[in-house]
């Protein structure tokens, strides 16, 4: 599953080292920077999905940078992480295209929530649990349980199961479900594919009667 890309602007490496280590443990996929230099760079060749960005920075200040790439068509959500805290300070900060403002000193886990709006406010955080008719799927703990029943999934199950409940009644064909098998995925060809979602399908539904998911002729498969 694809992770969530976050690029952080920091001049003072004792801070982007702890928000790096932080936003790691958190599960997000973190790039720093200690400069603007190279970033609109790494920008146009990586998919960024939030960036965190000081405003004393050095060649350009964080906020003169953000707008202009702004003016350029970016509209990647950028969240201020500053010691300019003066009320004109925060205006400004918005004027030229934040979406969030901290002022430093920061606790790290209102950081961490505030990322967490953002993401959630995008549809981009993914929720824990996600329920489809009778099947939980519980993310963190990697589970799925059918009527309190607790189902034995193997990685690729999970991966497998997760995809079909984030694509409701979507058709899916075989060459999207081969993403499922990651980087092995150039093993998994339609018959592999077919087995895979047999054992699955006889997994969570052994006699049949549930029918969750459902092939598509010429296409693949579905969850009704």
């Amino acid at each position: 599953m694809k992770e969530i890309e976050i690029v952080i602007i920091e001049d003072d490496e004792d801070i982007l080292e702890l928000l790096e280590y932080h936003l790691i443990k958190a599960n997000y996929s973190v790039t720093g920077f200690l400069s603007t230099d190279k970033v609109e760079t790494f920008l146009e060749e990586e998919d960024v999905s939030l960036m965190i960005v000081d405003r004393n920075l050095p060649n350009v200040e964080g906020s003169e940078f953000i707008a202009k790439l702004r003016d350029k068509g970016y509209d990647i959500p950028v969240i201020f992480l500053t010691a300019k805290d003066k009320d004109s300070d925060i205006d400004e900060g918005f004027e030229r295209g934040a979406d969030d403002y901290i002022t430093k000193p920061f606790r790290i886990k209102e950081v961490l929530f505030r990322i967490e709006a953002i993401f959630k406010r995008l549809g981009l955080k993914e929720q824990n649990r996600l329920k489809y008719r009778d099947l939980l799927l519980d993310t963190n703990k990697r589970t799925l349980t059918i009527e309190e029943r607790t189902i034995e999934l193997t990685n690729l199950d999970f991966n497998l199961i997760y995809t079909f409940i984030k694509n409701i009644n979507k058709p899916l064909q075989r060459e999207f479900l081969r993403e499922c098998w990651g980087d092995s995925r150039d093993d998994a060809h339609e018959k592999t594919i077919n087995v895979a979602i047999n054992r699955l399908r006889k997994k969570i539904d052994p006699d049949g009667s549930k029918e969750y998911i459902v092939p598509v002729w010429g296409i693949g498969y579905k969850l009704v």
